[in-house]
């Protein structure tokens, strides 16, 4: 049964439990029965289900469910640094911290208002975090499902600092798919990308699509808001649309690199893949006062009318 909107209410929708290690987690479901998880643990999406229950992202069999490490799979939220780039722990603090439910955050556009289900969480960094990164800031971060079950996360992140800083971001997306030689991303062609296997050389995408035969670490430069991941097994595709995040991370350990990991099983590249709406490239610098907004939706459509529904 369809509920109507005037009849639905989202904080029912939204239930708080607690974890294996006691920190509250959230779940949103919505009418059709979709559902998401969020931790406070890392402000990390550790589920998120469609209507028919199954599980659309990656957890290893093997993660490390202690903080303050962060979970190998979900969305973990790389900030204010990506990789191991700069001076900080590898993909920043953000992932690592336990978060603070918001209960009265800013006002979101109007088109980002209308989540059936959501959590307000804020980060702020503590006197530890500003030993290793000297900057003042408030970081919002609201994760929503919609009616049809997408998944939208919205982060605001705003420079309460007297100076100005930069930061990289990462939307660190652990995808579930059915057997990645099987896989294929559209939208990314043509596109020049950094390839971390190779110390960050600059190259230029040859293919009509990517697939995958082998271990792949890339960030795609300028890349377009919309980007289709194409699982031919499950004849489903996921719909990437992302706002203020520039470049797409495309990684898969494959099974070298899978051995070599103490938190990722020796066989589970075959079933991960994940796409990272991010901002890497070109780091976001925010002067006094200012914030920085990036978003990210996920959908899953029927891979039958993808490239129609898409425009790709």
């Amino acid at each position: 049964m369809r509920h109507s909107a005037a009849v639905w209410d989202y904080r029912a929708a939204t239930e708080i439990t607690k974890d294996w290690n006691g920190i509250n987690q959230f779940l949103l479901r919505n009418p059709q029965g979709a559902s998401a998880r969020v931790s406070l643990h890392g402000g990390q999406v550790t589920s998120w289900r469609n209507e028919h229950g199954e599980e659309l992202l990656f957890t290893s069999s093997k993660a490390i469910f202690k903080p303050p490490k962060a979970m190998r799979g979900g969305i973990p939220i790389c900030f204010p640094q990506f990789g191991n780039c700069g001076s900080l722990e590898q993909h920043g603090f953000a992932r690592n911290k336990i978060w603070t439910v918001d209960d009265n955050p800013p006002p979101l556009h109007p088109n980002d208002s209308h989540g059936i289900s959501f959590v307000d969480l804020l980060l702020k960094p503590s006197e530890e975090d500003q030993k290793g990164w000297p900057h003042s800031f408030e970081f919002r971060l609201r994760v929503s499902l919609t009616t049809d079950g997408d998944l939208i996360l919205i982060s605001r992140v705003r420079n309460i600092n007297g100076k100005p800083f930069s930061f990289s971001f990462a939307y660190h997306t652990y995808l579930s798919v059915s057997d990645i030689s099987e896989v294929r991303i559209e939208g990314l062609e043509t596109l020049d990308y950094l390839d971390n296997l190779c110390q960050r050389e600059r190259f230029t995408e040859q293919g009509d699509a990517i697939t995958f035969e082998s271990e792949m670490d890339r960030v795609y430069l300028s890349s377009p808001n919309v980007i289709a991941v194409l699982d031919h097994e499950k004849k489903r595709t996921y719909v990437i649309r992302k706002e203020g995040l520039p470049d797409a991370v495309v990684w898969n350990p494959w099974d070298k690199k899978s051995k070599s990991m103490v938190d990722f099983g020796d066989e589970e590249y075959k079933q991960m893949l994940c796409v990272d709406g991010a901002a890497i490239e070109k780091p976001i610098t925010l002067k006094p006062g200012e914030e920085w907004t990036g978003r990210l939706q996920l959908s899953v459509v029927p891979s039958s009318f993808c490239s129609e529904y898409l425009n790709l």
